[in-house]
C-alpha cells in the first residue's frame, strides 16, 4: 500500500490468531496418602505484526498544506493600496517575499508491535507550475515530540530515515503521536504561478 499523507495506513504483516493451540493434557495420580491428581496444559498465542502511520486528522482523507507567497514592501514604507498606477513612497530597496501558511500543523500517529520504527519522506511528485519547479526540500518539518521526529524532506526521491523508539515491551511496541509543523523557506524568488506536488511518508519495521 502506498503511503498517503493525511490518510490512516494499516499494514498487516502476519495473520493474528489467539487460542489454545496444540494443547497437551496429562494426568498424574499419586498412590500414596493423601491422594492427589494433577494435570497440565500447554498454550500458544500467535500475535501478528502490524505497523500504522497517519499524517493528518483522522478520517479527513488526504490533507493539503498550503503556502502563499507575496511581495512585501520594505519596513517603514508607506502602505500600498489596491488599484492601477498607485504610487508608494519607500526607500527604493527591492521588495521581498512574505510567506503565509494554512493547514500547516498536522497531527501524526505511529503505532507498531514489531520493534523500532523507521520513518522516511519521499517526493511522489515535484512542486511544479507549468515548466517552472521548486525543490521540495524547501519545505521543513518540525515536531513537538522528540519521540516522534519528522524525517528530512529531500529535493527529489527518498530522504534519510529517522528512528521512532518503542514505548513498551523493551521497545518492541510503539505508540507515539505528535504535531508536525510544515514551513517553507525560499532560497530565491520563484516564478509566479500555482505550484503543486505531493510528499509521501513511509513507516517500516524489521
Amino acid at each position: 500500500m502506498s503511503p498517503r499523507r493525511g490518510a490512516a495506513c494499516l499494514v498487516l504483516l502476519a495473520a493474528c490468531a489467539a487460542g489454545a493451540g496444540a494443547a497437551r493434557a496429562e494426568q498424574v495420580s499419586d498412590a500414596t496418602s493423601p491422594y492427589s491428581a494433577s494435570a497440565r496444559l500447554d498454550f500458544r498465542i500467535d500475535v501478528g505484526k502490524f505497523v500504522y502511520l497517519r499524517v493528518g486528522p483522522a478520517g479527513a482523507g488526504l490533507a493539503t498544506v498550503a503556502f502563499s507567497l507575496g511581495a512585501t514592501i520594505p519596513a517603514g514604507s508607506a502602505a500600498a493600496t489596491n488599484g492601477n498606477n498607485k504610487s508608494v513612497s519607500w526607500s527604493g530597496a527591492a521588495p521581498g517575499y512574505g510567506v503565509t501558511a494554512s493547514n500547516n500543523v498536522l497531527p501524526v500517529e505511529v503505532a507498531s508491535n514489531a520493534g523500532t520504527v523507521s520513518l522516511q519522506a519521499s517526493v511522489i511528485s515535484a512542486l511544479s507550475s507549468g515548466s517552472a519547479s521548486i525543490g521540495m526540500n524547501g519545505i521543513a518539518i518540525a515536531s513537538d515530540n522528540a519521540g516522534l521526529p519528522a524525517p528530512p524532506v529531500p529535493a527529489s526521491g527518498s530522504g534519510a530515515a529517522v528512528t521512532v523508539a518503542g514505548t513498551a515491551f523493551g521497545n518492541l511496541v510503539t505508540q507515539r503521536s505528535a504535531n508536525w509543523t510544515f514551513s517553507l523557506g525560499m532560497p530565491g524568488m520563484p516564478a509566479a504561478g500555482t505550484y503543486s506536488g505531493q510528499l509521501g511518508f513511509t513507516a517500516s519495521v524489521p
